[in-house]
């Protein structure tokens, strides 16, 4: 059974940083290209961004280009988002997810931004 595991989240003040990490199993991670999804309160999914299997081709939506970075450790069967320089409304609740695997989601992290 595919599992996706958030975690990471908090509450940090604009300007600041936070990682988040999805521990992922029950699938062939490596061979799956994975995406990070926030939902904002009282709006809907958005899409974030989305990293290949291999990890050499990542996108981004335009709002978080140049401070939001997306990795993986296939090794790990880790997903990761490192964001940087948050804003307000960055605030939502984060998600990671596997497209070609159907409609699998985690419980996800809350990430507040906040001073």
């Amino acid at each position: 059974e595919v599992q996706l595991v958030e975690s990471g989240g908090g509450l940090v003040q604009p300007g600041g940083s936070l990682r988040l990490s999805c521990a992922a199993s029950g699938f062939t991670f490596s061979s799956n290209a994975m995406s990070w999804v926030r939902q904002a309160p009282g709006k809907g999914l958005e899409w974030v961004s989305s990293i290949d299997g291999g990890g050499g081709r990542t996108s981004y939506v335009d709002s978080v280009k140049g401070r939001f970075t997306i990795s993986r450790d296939n090794s790990k069967n880790t997903l990761y988002l490192q964001m940087n320089i948050l804003k307000p409304e960055d605030t939502a609740v984060y998600y990671c997810h596997a497209p070609a695997m159907g409609n699998y989601w985690g419980q996800g992290t809350q990430v507040t931004v906040s001073s």
